[in-house]
């Protein structure tokens, strides 16, 4: 029998990019996100969309943290482009950094046909009592992680809340 969550878990979805942002298009990966969030139990804020900008980025993870969410995923940023700049965002409010998961997603991308999923630069890891994890900008990308995440949500969360092993 799988553990399951913790009461009252709550997790706070941010979407980095530019065009969703600015309103050229509709956020998809970050609505796949909150959806496939509250499917696992979490009470869901956000998505909270923002441009590819390290500041405007760094402002909303540590707003997140500091609201006391357990869990912050994003969607957007990873990759290789300039403006991709969700790691750098991510990374100045990482006290933790938790490298496994962010390469359990990424093997889990490409393991299941997305040779591309390896060029994610995202990384995962805790700042307080919260997990923040990058996820690629597709709905695609957002399933991956989810898939590999969902699994270890429980224990995660309860071992941040203090639990024991």
């Amino acid at each position: 029998m799988s553990a399951s969550l913790p009461d009252g878990a709550r997790a706070v979805v941010v979407t980095a990019s530019n065009r969703a942002a600015a309103g050229v298009y509709e956020d998809r990966s970050g609505q796949a996100l909150a959806t496939g969030l509250r499917e696992l139990r979490f009470a869901v804020e956000g998505p909270h969309v923002r441009p590819d900008d390290v500041e405007a980025l760094t402002a909303v993870l540590r707003e997140a943290v500091e609201s006391g969410a357990d869990v912050v995923l994003t969607t957007g940023g990873t990759g290789l482009t300039p403006t991709d700049v969700t790691p750098e965002a991510t990374r100045a409010v990482l006290e933790r950094e938790a490298p496994g998961i962010a390469e359990a997603v990424r093997r889990y991308g490409a393991e299941n046909g997305v040779p591309t999923a390896v060029l994610s630069r995202g990384l995962a890891g805790t700042a307080g009592r919260t997990l923040i994890v990058n996820l690629p900008g597709s709905t695609g990308g957002v399933q991956d992680g989810l898939a590999v995440l969902g699994p270890l949500f429980p224990h995660v969360v309860s071992q941040l809340r203090g639990g024991d092993h």
